[in-house]
């Protein structure tokens, strides 16, 4: 019968050796990859964490949609203004969309228009046309309806609306504002100054020709404004005042800032626009060779306003098709063009009749 060999104590203690080493790898080890990390005890000084900077819905929202200097065209749209209804022939913002295949040199700004919605309904139709999109969420509160202008809702969005856009001033991002109730016949940035010296480029309903905010009427449905410190502080100074303002839009509360001293406060460099170039119904570009936007201001609902901006749109297609076929002509066209009656907007200040 033969007997296991007996191992040497040398040999032992090689074996023994190796046993201890296997199990600090497998078990003690802090290298070991089958156990989780563990971090080391000490001072924060003897230990640096690895950042990653996680971006939000908006920041990536606006970074796709975004210029390469970081600014980008951003609109708001409830139901009301994607959904059409019985006795329209069409949404504000298909006819809004439409303005940017038939103006001059706009198709390419489609790009870098984020369309922000206020309602499930509107955010679908944005993702449908495989537009920008970004959902802003109100809990709450349903803007899926039309807004009456005016009615406590409507000033309630409006100051939803001023709230989401400083938080993109915020986010460094320069913007073009626009209203969907605005049709763009030409790329605006050819007559917007991009020079970094203007603060703030904004609409008027009527033109003075003067640069002092007490003389001008702002809209705020159009303009251009810069990321900065200075806007930053216009905004949240604007914005400050929602609770403080009964019976006032965002806009008037905006235009009582402007002619009171907050432009010298904040030294900010403020541009009033031309109605020759950015228009509305209020006051009616007279010049069809340099009209940029022509908006459905000084009206009050959206039936009329698409009524109306049809209309406009129609002005423009049969403006432009004269030009082609008589090139000639050029200065003569131009010079009789006229715009169609406002006639849906005009009649929506009546009082409404029940029928």
């Amino acid at each position: 019968m033969e007997h296991p060999k007996k191992f040497s104590p040398g040999t032992s203690a090689i074996v023994f050796l190796l046993f201890a080493g296997f199990l600090y790898i497998c078990v003690w080890s802090p290298s070991n990859p089958l156990l989780p990390f563990v971090q080391p005890s000490g001072s924060p000084k003897d230990f640096t964490p690895v950042e990653f900077a996680v971006k939000d819905e908006l920041d990536l929202a606006l970074e796709e949609a975004s210029m390469r200097n970081k600014t980008v065209i951003i609109a708001v749209v409830n139901r009301a203004y994607v959904e059409q209804s019985v006795n329209a022939e069409t949404t504000m913002l298909d006819l809004f969309l439409e303005s940017f295949w038939l103006g001059e040199d706009t198709r390419p700004l489609l790009d870098h228009l984020l369309l922000v919605a206020v309602d499930k309904t509107a955010y679908d139709r944005c993702m449908f046309k495989r537009l920008h999109c970004y959902r802003l969420v109100t809990e709450g509160v349903d803007f899926g309806e039309e807004k009456v202008f005016m009615s406590r809702d409507f000033v309630k969005m409006m100051w939803r609306r001023t709230f989401f856009l400083t938080e993109v001033l915020r986010r460094g991002y320069s913007f073009i504002f626009t209203d969907t109730d605005v049709v763009w016949l030409r790329n605006p940035l050819t007559k917007l100054s991009l020079n970094e010296t203007d603060d703030l480029q904004i609409s008027v309903d009527k033109y003075f020709g003067s640069r002092r905010p007490e003389h001008n009427l702002i809209n705020t449905g159009f303009y251009y404004i810069r990321s900065n410190n200075k806007t930053i502080s216009l905004f949240d100074k604007w914005y400050s005042l929602k609770d403080n303002s009964t019976r006032k839009k965002e806009q008037d509360v905006l235009l009582d800032l402007l002619r009171h001293g907050v432009v010298t406060e904040l030294d900010l460099r403020v541009r009033f626009l031309e109605t020759r170039h950015f228009s509305g119904f209020c006051e009616d570009s007279k010049d069809v060779g340099a009209v940029t936007t022509v908006h459905a201001n000084c009206c009050r609902h959206i039936n009329a306003k698409v009524r109306d901006l049809t209309a406009v749109l129609r002005d423009w297609k049969r403006f432009k098709a004269a030009l082609t076929k008589y090139p000639k002509a050029a200065r003569n066209i131009t010079r009789s063009f006229g715009w169609s009656r406002h006639d849906g907007c005009l009649n929506s200040w009546k009082p409404q009749t029940l029928t």
